[in-house]
């Protein structure tokens, strides 16, 4: 696709600006301009280098059909329709295997597995025409006028906004400019991802083998291939991703314990650190948090991106249903109904990752029975499972208006928004 930024006034002012064009900050903008909210994405187009794929739950699927990006990428995804927990620990008590099945609560597939490349590329092409895009290597200042912030491009362009969107990473210079403080934590873990094909058909099911370093993750893709995440301590991390194509698949193959036949090859294999955040407050000064801006955690249980997701679509609404009432979408009280908003799902999401992830590298037999005696209820309680899946993919009375069924009667259901407008062409 053609890389082109829109050149822009001087002093062109917008309600919403976007910093940051990541997949989180590309559905932001792209959300502003769906709820009629005039947006500016402001980030370099992504590497087509990225060779992580992304699970993207239902609620996600619904929010890419609403924005017009579902039918682009339909073809290049693979359904989840269900999801396999093995304890591979060398464990005296193993915990019991269960299976999660999307039909129990009556969906076709829990959400589906798409390159992060490919979801990138056909977010960009929906921006065409429908906001204003900035290639920019980022922002070099910040500065807080009477009523809004003016932001100053690397390249010496000026925007003025109601409200930024800070979608611009872990290490967000956003978020440092209005002074929002940090937890941080580290985990001696490194998660290895790559793709690579196999022999024996996956049938659409993603297994996660609970190994004593970290969960190992096979998720589908189209065809006979999967993706891998693969949680290890860091050194061995980096002697997997170091190794030969037949010797590290022969290593794979002994942890997935033949599950997908004879592997082929794969892909280049990338090795990220394992950390996680969360920052005291999502919004402040008329920032808001988008994505890793806000919250960090390990890529256990695809809760990251689905989170960031839900940022953006929650500030789109939020932000709309203010101006349509008159308010300033940059105000003090509409920022706190941000945070208000945003805070219970991503401090659950966040501190339940960190406690499976915990729970897995614990030495302690009373730690692994609770473990086990937890994956023993959900295979035997209907109820349970039923209620655990529902709110592991983000199908819950919080879930942002946009992200909800078109067919279960979204456009019924925003209709306290109506008369705000689309950004769609």
């Amino acid at each position: 696709m053609a890389q082109e930024s829109r050149q822009i006034p001087d002093r062109c002012r917008f309600d919403v600006a976007v910093v940051g064009a990541g997949p989180s900050g590309l559905v932001a903008a792209l959300c502003g301009a769906e709820m009629g909210l005039s947006t500016v994405l402001v980030g370099p187009f992504a590497s087509r280098k990225d060779t992580r794929t992304a699970a993207l739950m239902a609620p996600a699927v619904n929010l890419l059909q609403r924005l017009g990006a579902w039918e682009a990428l339909a073809t290049g995804v693979a359904p989840l329709k269900a999801i396999r927990l093995v304890d591979s620990k060398q464990a005296l008590l193993r915990a019991p295997e269960i299976t999660f099945l999307a039909q129990e609560i009556d969906l076709d597939a829990f959400g589906y597995n798409i390159a992060n490349a490919l979801l990138t590329e056909v977010l960009e092409r929906q921006t065409a025409g429908r906001l204003t895009r900035i290639a920019s290597a980022g922002v070099s200042g910040i500065e807080h006028i009477a009523d809004g912030i003016r932001l100053t491009t690397s390249e010496g362009e000026m925007i003025e906004a109601s409200l930024v969107a800070a979608a611009d990473g872990r290490h967000s210079k956003m978020r440092d400019a209005v002074a929002i403080a940090l937890s941080s934590w580290s985990y001696d873990q490194a998660a290895l991802v790559t793709t690579f094909r196999h022999s024996r058909d996956h049938s659409f099911v993603s297994t996660e083998f609970h190994c004593q370093t970290g969960p190992l993750t096979v998720v589908p893709m189209p065809g006979r291939r999967s993706s891998l995440v693969w949680v290890e301590t860091p050194d061995n991390a980096a002697r997997l991703a170091k190794l030969g194509d037949t010797a590290f698949l022969g290593e794979l193959a002994d942890h997935i314990q033949g599950l997908l036949g004879v592997l082929g090859p794969s892909s280049p294999r990338q090795v990220f650190r394992l950390q996680g955040q969360t920052a005291k407050t999502f919004a402040r000064n008329r920032v808001a948090l988008i994505g890793e801006a806000g919250h960090v955690m390990p890529p256990i249980g695809a809760q990251g991106l689905n989170l960031s997701f839900r940022d953006g679509a929650a500030l789109a609404e939020i932000a709309a249903t203010a101006r349509a009432q008159g308010e300033d979408i940059g105000s003090t009280a509409v920022m706190e109904r941000y945070d208000t908003a945003r805070r219970p799902d991503v401090t659950s999401r966040v501190w339940g990752v960190d406690l499976l992830n915990r729970s897995l590298l614990s030495p302690y037999l009373p730690v692994n029975l609770l473990r086990g005696a937890g994956l023993f209820a959900l295979s035997v309680s209907g109820p349970l499972r039923r209620y655990l899946m529902r709110e592991g993919i983000g199908l819950t009375e919080a879930l942002p208006l946009i992200m909800r069924s078109v067919d279960a009667g979204l456009d019924k259901a925003i209709s306290p928004l109506d008369g705000l407008g689309s950004g769609r062409a």
